[in-house]
């Protein structure tokens, strides 16, 4: 619920005509009739200068009387308010915020270093003003803690081995986990007065204590999990390569001369390296 009120003033460049007019009218009877009269016209024309607030696009104009709310002007262009009033100017522009770079631990306690980048505007221009204390400040200490809170809740990265294929990570599902971080700053802004337009991870990487561990299981689980494909592959084309001769009637091999040739596939096709050929010029049992 806002508690802001909207104010109308009174047109600026009306007041402004009023403004010279006095001056003028103060000016010439003072110089034609002599009338002391005219010196307090012309100096309570000068008392009106304090009540014309210019309010420029996208922003707006907060207007106190001896410490209470009067209400806020929102209307861009030239008006006139009560010279009295206090005025504070809030804008209403979209800015940017790039929070600085984090180091937290994940919810597996491994320490990550993470920043996010927000865009907001003041929306409730009462809150901004009278519910906290500095709202820029405000915004940027609330982010960092949301930051930390997101950080906690999920891992930065699952691995094949540990069955977390699913789980939702800072790393790989960042729709999900920008959408909660958008939720989370939302929740903790509104009290002054903030619109989250936009919020999600800028950077984020493992902390340099562990940055080269983690590295490593990566490689390795990416390692481990070609060499299934490889072994896959290699399984594959020797049951086809055993078919293909048995069906062919290419060359008649008994279980031994099957296995050997198993495994000389298996060794060549799952070997790293080119394999060096060895040409028997005898028989095959030799």
């Amino acid at each position: 619920m806002t508690n802001e009120k909207t104010l109308h003033p009174a047109n600026g460049y009306l007041m402004l005509f009023v403004f010279f007019l006095l001056v003028a009218t103060s000016i010439a009877g003072l110089f034609l009739t002599k009338n002391p009269w005219f010196v307090g016209l012309f100096f309570i024309s000068f008392m009106l200068i304090p009540g014309f607030v210019l309010v420029n696009p996208n922003g707006s104009r907060v207007l106190l009387l001896f410490g209470k709310y009067i209400g806020t002007i929102r209307n861009n262009g030239l008006f006139w308010v009560n010279p009295l009033y206090v005025k504070k100017k809030i804008s209403l522009r979209a800015r940017n915020f790039d929070s600085e770079r984090l180091k937290v631990n994940d919810k597996l306690g491994n320490p990550i270093i993470i920043s996010t980048i927000l865009v907001w505007r003041v929306r409730d221009t009462h809150k901004a003003a009278f519910d906290v204390d500095n709202y820029e400040n405000f915004v940027r200490i609330q982010t960092d803690a949301a930051v930390r809170q997101l950080a906690s809740k999920y891992p930065y990265d699952n691995f094949a081995d540990e069955g977390l294929d699913e789980e939702i990570t800072l790393r790989s599902s960042m729709t999900e986990v920008n959408e909660a971080l958008e939720k989370e700053l939302e929740e903790r802004l509104a009290i002054a007065g903030i619109e989250v337009l936009e919020s999600r991870i800028g950077y984020l990487a493992y902390s340099n204590e562990i940055a080269s561990a983690m590295l490593k299981r990566q490689q390795a689980t990416a390692i481990v999990a070609a060499r299934h494909k490889i072994v896959e592959g290699a399984v594959s084309m020797v049951e086809m390569a055993l078919h293909e001769l048995s069906r062919k009637q290419i060359v008649d091999l008994d279980e031994d001369k099957k296995a050997a040739m198993v495994s000389n596939l298996m060794v060549i096709l799952c070997s790293d390296k080119d394999a060096t050929p060895i040409v028997n010029a005898g028989t095959l049992n030799t």
